[in-house]
């Protein structure tokens, strides 16, 4: 049975729509499972009806005309029950409706199954018989088995656009809407524009090569032509966004070097592959490592690496593909857009990002937030073909498209675009001005940086709240020198000497392992990651450390964080460390005529225990900063980058705001000042709710700081302490954003509803 529902699913997701794939699998159905009849149903939720799909053994005419409703017959039943019916003689049944047209008088044994997918019922598959009878379990089981993955195929193919026939009919006279992640706020009307493929280092096969000089020759040949290419990128963007967000490019460069990817393809080359089979090895390789890791930010990586690895294919192939005539004003579309891909287009001609692959945290998404440009990611299983040269409505703020709107739709949403503008212009106008309430409660807005040494860096801000230090370790083939490290930390404090700068020590492991420090565990979230991993090797943390305050000499903008604190004895020896290195670099200084200042030491909030420990913590480091993301995930027990729970996972359920509060409430009664980064920093509603619980340092992502800024300069503190004491009551997610978009709005701040999607 195994065997044969495999070989089904394989062939089901062969099929592009549900009219061909649902005929096909009652044929095939009935043959596997020996039955007189297999029928399959869809839910029409609209008209709360299931809609006769395919059948084999029932009258074909009834396909697509026989329509029950939810609360009628045996299938409704189904539905209503969500469970299996398993039914000896159907026809005696109570429930048992009658249609006479699809002619089912001979049958009297069946079994009917829900096509369930996130809860929701999307059908309906029976299988009947002649002969009056009970099917088995394993029947039973085997339909059942196949209903869930028949659920997924069904939600594919309706994403895909593979819809049935008479769906088509209806789509040739109203739009269609279609929904990813959102990128980067704002609204957009245009034209759709795939560019032509060019060749990708994924599709290439690994061939040898005896000419190793040659291969080598051409390998630097195309690592030149890139690095100029990158350069010209970098020179046309640079009077268009802020210099913190060309840094994006810098990662480019840093790839490019010797010391990173260039020496592994060298060393691939000369054990006898040619050069673009090294590329390729060294790309997959890495390109790996990054989506394997937990971090969201850091998973993006592998797209970067992948379009490195792309534009030196093109030009280790001698060649580029001609580009397909572009519209005046368009929407770029591409299965992931990429940072350099951005740079290629002028920006007055281009008015938003779709990347069918990617997240807000990749490279595209922040480079179009620093342009200004709208960008939604992740519009997984929807052929490109369908939006080219389609005119498309754009909504960055939900990730909601609608495609070839009707001109009643279309005018409805240019009103939306106008009143937009409006409200971008009024933010920006406040963007230099103080963070402080209209009954005088100030906010101190900080930015959590990445990759580069001034990424994201957004104008307004009070500094650097987490400056993450794991790329340098990831993007080599060895551990990172304290040199190295020192003159990446250096340049950070010093382009920001008049700003607080928290760097926190290295966080891999578990499930960020490094590719020359493979961690092999079966459950990476709760594994060795973070301050585990460096306290159990302690010269591994002393030379980062080292190298932070080598950095910080003459300066006094340092602040060290450590991540993922359990127990107070973690950070006993982690201080006993700090302080071994502080002495050691102190002398090193003073011999030299120079100056250091020992700098401040706090603990990342993210592991649930740690809460219960705050008043054992509060001798032995300066400062607490709550990881929101972290902490809801392991609040929640869910994974956000998993699909499948990644509805479960949401900053406003009750039990996450409750611990908030608990945890601000501790630390103001302790007198140790508290931060918060994460998402729930740059919403506008969860810095409402962070500014009424007591936290009055926040930092996020760049793109949102202006956002935060002005609703924090909008909404009086006895506003949102009211919304706070009503949001507690309520006992889901939904409640709790339905009393912030009351209060926005009655603030008259509506255009933030739409903004805090």
């Amino acid at each position: 049975m195994l065997t044969q529902l495999k070989r089904i699913v394989q062939e089901l997701n062969k099929i592009p729509t549900l009219d061909e794939s649902t005929a096909w699998l009652v044929k095939r159905l009935a043959e596997v499972m020996q039955v007189d009849c297999c029928t399959v149903y869809l839910a029409d939720y609209k008209l709360q009806q299931f809609t006769l799909m395919a059948t084999e053994g029932l009258s074909k005419q009834a396909v697509g005309s026989v329509f029950i409703g939810f609360n009628e017959g045996l299938i409704g039943l189904v539905g209503q029950r969500e469970e299996p019916i398993n039914i000896e003689d159907a026809q005696s049944h109570p429930r048992f409706k009658h249609y006479p047209e699809v002619q089912e008088e001979k049958y009297y044994a069946f079994l009917g199954v829900p096509i369930i997918h996130q809860r929701k019922v999307l059908g309906v598959i029976t299988v009947q018989q002649e002969e009056q009878r009970r099917f088995s379990e394993d029947e039973e089981a085997f339909l059942t088995t196949l209903a869930a993955q028949m659920a997924l195929e069904v939600v594919h193919t309706q994403a895909r656009g593979g819809l049935h026939s008479n769906e088509q009919k209806q789509l040739k006279q109203q739009h269609r809407t279609l929904r990813g992640v959102p990128g980067s706020s704002g609204l957009a009307i245009g034209i759709g524009y795939v560019p032509n493929a060019r060749p990708t280092i994924s599709n290439m096969i690994l061939r040898r090569s005896a000419d190793t000089d040659r291969q080598i020759f051409d390998f630097r040949a195309a690592v030149k032509l890139t690095r100029e290419e990158v350069d010209n990128f970098s020179e046309k963007m640079k009077n268009d966004v802020a210099e913190d967000v060309l840094a994006i490019f810098q990662l480019y460069h840093h790839l490019l070097d010797a010391n990173s990817l260039g020496n592994e393809v060298e060393e691939k080359i000369n054990a006898g592959w040619d050069a673009i089979s090294a590329l390729k090895i060294v790309v997959d390789h890495y390109s790996s490592q990054f989506r394997d890791m937990n971090d969201p930010y850091m998973k993006e990586r592998a797209v970067d690496v992948e379009d490195l690895g792309n534009r030196l294919l093109v030009h280790l192939l001698r060649g580029q593909m001609s580009e397909s005539k572009r519209p005046d004003e368009f929407i770029l579309i591409a299965d992931e857009v990429t940072a350099s891909m951005l740079a290629e287009y002028s920006e007055s001609q281009l008015k938003a990002v779709i990347s069918m692959r990617g997240s807000s945290n990749s490279h595209a998404a922040i480079l179009a937030r620093g342009m200004g440009l709208p960008a939604i990611m992740g519009l997984s299983d929807v052929p490109l073909a369908m939006l080219d040269g389609k005119l498309i409505l754009f909504d960055g703020y939900s990730g909601e498209l609608v495609i070839s709107p009707s001109e009643s739709v279309h005018r409805e949403f240019a009103h939306l675009v106008a009143e937009e503008q409006e409200l971008s212009s009024i933010i920006a106008e406040q963007a230099m001005l103080p963070a402080v309430t209209p009954d005088d409660c100030a906010i101190e807005l900080f930015i959590n940086t990445g990759l580069s040494t001034d990424i994201e860096l957004g104008e307004g801000s009070e500094g650097i709240g987490l400056y993450r230090t794991e790329i340098p370790f990831m993007l080599r083939e060895r551990f990172p020198s304290e040199t190295e490290q020192y003159k990446i930390y250096r340049s950070m404090l010093e382009a920001y000497s008049t700003k607080l700068v928290t760097m926190r020590s290295l966080d891999v492991g578990g499930d960020k392992p490094l590719p020359y420090f493979p961690i092999v565990e079966e459950n990476p979230f709760l594994g060795w990651r973070g301050i585990r991993l460096t306290l159990d090797h302690p010269e591994i943390f002393l030379i980062q450390i080292r190298a932070m305050l080598r950095a910080s000499i003459g300066l006094n903008n340092l602040q060290i964080m450590l991540p993922m604190i359990t127990s107070v004895d973690e950070v006993i020896e982690s201080n006993r460390l700090i302080k071994q290195a502080y002495y050691e670099v102190k002398e090193e200084a003073q011999s030299a005529g120079l100056a250091l200042v020992k700098p401040k030491v706090g603990v990342m909030l993210e592991v649930p225990a740690v809460i219960y420990q705050l008043p054992l913590l509060v001798d032995k480091v300066d400062f607490f900063s709550v990881g929101s993301n972290d902490l809801t995930q392991y609040l929640l027990a869910v994974d956000r980058n998993n699909a499948q729970v990644a509805d479960l996972y949401d900053s406003y359920h009750p039990a996450v705001l409750n611990a908030l509060k608990h945890i601000v409430e501790q630390a103001n009664a302790l007198s140790i000042p508290i931060s918060l980064c994460g998402e729930l920093a740059g919403d506008p509603g969860g810095a409402l709710l962070l500014m009424a619980m007591g936290y009055r340092q926040l930092s996020m992502n760049s793109h949102n700081l202006q956002k935060i800024k002005w609703v924090i300069r909008s909404v009086p503190l006895d506003s949102a302490k009211m919304l706070l004491n009503r949001v507690l009551l309520q006992t889901n997610p939904a409640d709790v954003k339905q009393e912030i978009s009351l209060l926005l709005e009655s603030q008259g701040l509506g255009g933030l509803v739409r903004a805090g999607k």
